[in-house]
C-alpha cells in the first residue's frame, strides 16, 4: 500500500478527460515546502494511470533552481507511491526517472488558471520521498549501473529531519524495490511499445 500525502486544503477533486489539457504538475516535500513544478498535457489513461507529457523546452523549476528541458517527456499519475518519467533521445542515455512520491492528488486549477480556449487547467501534486528510480541506455558510462536506485542518503536524512512515519519509510522501501526489478525487466509500462504509444499522442496535440 503506497503512502498518502499529508491532508491537504484545496480545489475540489477533479481529473482531465479530454487530450490535450493543461496539467500544472506540482510536487512538495513532506513539510509542505515547494519542490519541483512544471506544466504539461493531459494524453489520456490506461490501467497504470493518467499520462501527461511535456515537450522540449518545457520549464521546470524549483526554490533556487530552474532549468528547461532538453527534449520531451511522458509519464503516468496513477494509484501508486512513485511518478514515472520516460525519455525520448535523452543527451545522457537516460530512458526513465522515476520518483517515489505519496499517492498523487488531482485537482481543477481556480479560475485564474484557466487555459487557452476554454480548456481547463488541472493540477496533480504528490509529496516528494527522495528515492528515484533510474534508468539508463545499454551501455551508458555510468558507475551505479543500467538501474539503480537513488539519492538513498537523502531519503535516511529526510527520515529524521521530516519525522517520517515507519510505515511511510517501510512502503517508499518496498516500492522502490519492487519498482526497480520491474523497470529492469522492462515490465511495461517501463518498456519502450508503451512509451512509443504515449509520445505518439504527445506529438499529435
Amino acid at each position: 500500500m503506497s503512502a498518502h500525502q499529508p491532508a491537504d486544503q484545496g480545489f475540489s477533486s477533479s481529473r482531465p478527460t479530454e487530450p490535450g489539457s493543461l496539467v500544472r504538475v506540482r510536487y512538495r516535500k513532506w513539510d509542505g515546502t515547494p519542490h519541483w513544478v512544471f506544466d504539461g498535457y493531459y494524453l489520456g489513461s490506461d490501467e497504470h494511470g493518467l499520462w501527461v507529457g511535456f515537450r522540449a523546452g518545457t520549464r521546470f523549476s524549483r526554490p533556487g533552481a530552474r532549468y528547461r528541458s532538453t527534449g520531451a517527456g511522458v509519464g503516468f499519475f496513477g494509484d501508486v507511491g512513485w511518478t514515472p518519467s520516460l525519455y525520448r533521445g535523452h543527451p545522457e542515455g537516460m530512458l526513465s526517472y522515476s520518483d517515489l512520491t505519496t499517492v498523487p492528488q488531482w485537482r481543477r486549477a481556480p479560475a485564474r488558471f484557466l487555459a487557452p480556449r476554454g480548456r481547463a487547467r488541472f493540477e496533480v501534486t504528490a509529496v516528494d520521498l527522495d528515492l528515484d528510480v533510474i534508468a539508463f541506455e545499454a551501455g551508458t558510462a555510468d558507475p551505479r549501473g543500467q538501474y539503480f536506485i537513488d539519492d538513498e542518503d537523502e531519503f535516511a536524512e529526510h527520515s529524521v529531519r521530516y519525522g517520517y512515519p515507519p510505515s511511510v519509510v517501510a512502503t517508499v522501501r518496498a516500492d522502490a524495490d519492487a519498482l526497480l526489478a520491474a523497470v529492469s525487466a522492462g515490465e511495461p509500462p517501463y518498456d519502450e511499445a508503451t512509451a512509443k504509444r504515449w509520445f505518439a499522442v504527445l506529438d499529435g496535440l
